[in-house]
């Protein structure tokens, strides 16, 4: 029996040694039940529906599956369920917005991707713009997206419409003020 895209996932048996696990996922307080040493992508994925987040290898060396734990980008496939516990996570879902009259707005990396052609098949377009997006937040230089970016892997395209993405964006977010200053900068 299969459900629709807006049905609730099938309920799944909860395994023997499972635990509750609390955390802000999106912007929103979220509980689920777990093995504790379920990967965090299964999840988001599975259990709570996130599927923006992709799995290219499962082994963290590609970065589809980058999300924000803690506003620091991370690869969901190597990280243990128990350990997001109180956390604040942010996936490729949490990071459009919505306007006074509840129309999507895109993050200044989305739209980047747009306009200048960064995606391709999209498995790793998730984890790029996570990791950019946090580029912008943090305020990292425009010059430093090739060296960030470096453990995202992309195997469709030589990068460039990626990098070209990121860093108009990057400069777009300065520009706007959407950065917060690095540690040690006045």
């Amino acid at each position: 029996m299969s459900h629709s895209p807006h049905s609730q996932p099938p309920v799944r048996p909860v395994p023997a040694g499972a635990v509750r696990i609390a955390c802000t996922i999106n912007g929103q307080a979220r509980e689920f039940v777990a093995a504790p040493m379920r990967r965090l992508i299964d999840v988001l994925r599975d259990d709570l529906g996130l599927v923006g987040t992709k799995e290219g290898c499962g082994e963290g060396e590609c970065g589809a599956c980058s999300i924000l734990l803690d506003g620091q980008p991370v690869n969901s496939c190597l990280i243990p369920a128990i350990q997001v516990q109180g956390a604040n996570l942010t996936t490729i879902e949490g990071l459009a917005s919505r306007d006074t009259f509840n129309k999507t707005v895109l993050h200044p990396v989305q739209q980047a991707f747009l306009e200048h052609g960064g995606a391709q098949c999209g498995i790793c377009t998730p984890g790029m713009i996570v990791t950019a997006a946090w580029m912008v937040q943090t305020g990292q230089p425009a010059a430093d997206v090739p060296k960030v970016l470096a453990g995202n892997l992309c195997r469709c395209t030589g990068y460039a419409h990626i990098v070209t993405s990121v860093q108009a964006a990057v400069e777009a977010g300065q520009a706007a003020g959407l950065t917060e200053r690095p540690a040690g900068e006045a």
